[in-house]
C-alpha cells in the first residue's frame, strides 16, 4: 500500500491560518489590556483623610499646562491713570510701571479650578442647561418684555420722597431663591452702607418674584433703593455680538459644556448691564468697603506677576464702566466669538484679561487697571485665614495689621465663595469685624428675613 506524501501548499495554508489566528488573539489581548489601563480612574479614599480636616479634593485634576490655556499678557497700560490708581488704593506703584516695551515672557496663570467643582457627565450638564435655558426665555414674558421700561422707572426720580441715584449698582442672581443665603444678604447691606443714595439693580427671575420681594422688602423699608428685575436677554443683547450668540443659543445651536451654564450666562449678563447703562458690577461673594464714586472705567487686577511687577490676571468680579463703553463693547464681542463651554473662567476672568492684554495702550480706550488691594486683596488659595480668629498673640497681630490694611486700602474684599462658603466666621476673624463694620441691620440677623420668605 502505497502512501502519498504530504500536499506542501495544503501545509503552508494551514500554517498560515494557524499563524493569523495566534496573531488575532494575541491583538486583542494586547487592545483590551491596552484599553483598560487608559480608562480605568483612580478614586482616592476619603478614608485617608483625617475626621478633623476632611479633604476638599474629592477628586484629583493634573494641572493642565497646554499652550491652550496659556494667554500671553503685556503689560497693563502705561498711563499716569494706572499708577495713580495704585497709589490711591494704597497699592505699591512700582506693581504697575511698565518697561518701554511689552515684556513678551510675562503670561497668564492657568486659573485654579475651584475644589468644589463638580465633574459631571456631558448628558447630565446638557440636561440641567436645557432647563435652566428654558426658564431663562420662558420666564414670565410679560415683565420680560417690560424691563426696558421697568428699568427705566427704577432708576428715575418718581417723587421729592425718592432720592435719585448718585451711583447706580448691578448684580446677577441666577440660581432659585433657596441658594439665597446670609452671606448674599450681607453683600447688599455693604452696598448701601457705603451708599445710602445709591441705587441696586438685581437682574434675577427668582428675585423677580413675591418672595424675593420679601427678601428685598428690609432695604426698601429702610428707604434704600432696590429692585430685582427678570432680564430680557433680546433687549440686553441687541446690537451687540451676543444677538447672535444668544438666538443661536435659544435654537439649540451653541454647545454648552459642562461648566454650569449660569455660570456663563451671568458673565455675559453683567458686561451687556454695563454696557446698556454703566455703572458698577459686583458679584454677590463681594463686601463694599468704602464709596466707589472715585472710580472710573476701573477693573480690577487679582494677581501680579513677581517677576515683571505687570499684572498677571484680572477678574471680572468688580468693573465699574460708563455707558457704552468700547472695552465693554470688546468684553461682549469676545465672549460671542470665542465662546467655551469646557474651560472654567474662559467666559470670565480669562475672558477680560485676554481682551485687555490686546487693546491696552491703543488709542480709544481709557480705563485704569486697579491694583489687586483694590478689590482682591487676599487671593483665593489664602481667604480662609480672613474667616479665622486669632489662636494666639502672634496670630492677633497679624489680624489686626492685616484688618487694618484691608479697610484703609482696599475698595471691596472678595470672599471666592466656591473657596469659602462652607468656611464658618470665627469670632475675632477679620471677615467678623468687616461684615459689622459694614451692616445695615446689626442688631437683627438677616437669616431671619431669608428663612421667613422660604416657608
Amino acid at each position: 500500500m502505497t502512501h502519498n506524501p504530504p500536499n506542501l501548499t495544503t501545509l503552508t495554508s494551514t500554517n498560515k491560518r494557524s499563524l493569523f489566528v495566534l496573531l488575532s488573539l494575541l491583538f486583542l489581548f494586547l487592545l483590551s489590556f491596552n484599553g483598560a489601563s487608559i480608562f480605568s480612574v483612580k478614586i482616592p479614599s476619603l478614608a485617608v483623610n483625617s475626621p478633623a480636616k476632611p479633604s476638599r479634593n474629592l477628586i484629583s485634576v493634573q494641572e493642565d499646562t497646554t499652550s491652550d490655556d496659556v494667554v500671553s499678557s503685556p503689560p497693563p497700560p502705561t498711563t499716569a491713570t494706572a499708577t495713580a490708581a495704585a497709589a490711591a488704593a494704597g497699592g505699591d506703584t512700582t506693581n504697575f510701571v511698565n518697561p518701554n516695551y511689552p515684556n513678551p515672557n510675562t503670561f497668564l496663570p492657568l486659573l485654579r479650578k475651584s475644589h468644589s467643582f463638580e465633574i459631571e457627565s456631558e448628558n447630565l450638564s446638557a440636561i440641567r442647561n436645557k432647563k435652566l435655558l428654558k426658564l431663562l426665555i420662558g420666564y414670565s414674558g410679560r415683565r420680560r418684555n417690560n424691563f426696558p421700561a421697568r428699568v427705566k422707572q427704577f432708576f428715575t426720580k418718581n417723587n421729592e420722597t425718592t432720592s435719585s441715584c448718585h451711583i447706580r449698582f448691578f448684580m446677577t442672581w441666577i440660581s432659585s431663591l433657596t441658594s439665597f443665603n446670609e452671606r448674599a444678604f450681607h453683600s447688599i447691606e455693604s452696598i448701601f452702607k457705603s451708599h445710602p443714595n445709591g441705587c441696586l439693580l438685581i437682574a434675577s427671575n427668582s428675585l423677580d418674584s413675591i418672595k424675593g420681594r420679601q427678601i428685598l422688602q428690609p432695604f426698601v423699608e429702610k428707604g434704600f433703593r432696590v429692585t430685582a428685575i427678570a432680564p430680557d436677554f433680546n433687549f440686553l443683547c441687541k446690537k451687540t455680538m451676543a444677538e447672535t450668540w444668544f438666538t443661536r443659543l435659544v435654537r439649540g445651536h451653541i454647545r454648552t459644556g459642562i461648566i454650569p451654564l449660569g455660570q456663563n450666562i451671568s458673565n455675559l449678563l453683567r458686561l451687556c448691564l454695563l454696557y446698556k447703562y454703566g455703572g458698577v458690577y459686583v458679584d454677590f461673594d463681594v463686601v463694599i468697603l468704602k464709596s466707589f464714586s472715585e472710580l472710573k472705567n476701573s477693573i480690577g487686577a487679582q494677581s501680579v506677576d513677581q517677576g515683571s511687577k505687570n499684572w498677571s490676571r484680572l477678574n471680572n468680579a468688580v468693573m465699574v464702566f460708563d455707558k457704552m463703553h468700547p472695552l465693554v463693547y470688546k468684553f461682549i464681542e469676545e465672549f460671542a466669538l470665542t465662546f467655551n463651554g469646557n474651560k472654567w473662567g474662559h467666559n470670565g476672568p480669562y475672558l477680560v484679561s485676554r481682551v485687555v492684554s490686546r487693546v491696552q495702550g491703543r488709542p480709544g480706550y481709557n480705563f485704569t487697571v486697579m491694583p489687586p488691594m483694590a478689590f482682591y486683596p487676599m487671593n483665593w488659595d489664602r481667604v480662609r485665614v480672613l474667616f479665622r480668629g486669632a489662636k494666639n498673640e502672634s496670630d492677633a497681630r497679624w489680624l489686626k495689621v492685616k484688618y487694618e490694611q484691608i479697610r484703609n486700602q482696599s475698595y471691596a474684599l472678595h470672599l471666592w465663595n466656591k473657596e469659602s462658603r462652607e468656611l464658618e466666621i470665627e469670632e475675632g476673624s477679620i471677615v467678623r469685624k468687616i461684615l459689622l463694620d459694614h451692616c445695615v441691620f446689626c442688631n437683627i440677623s438677616s437669616t431671619d428675613y431669608i428663612l421667613t420668605t422660604s416657608d
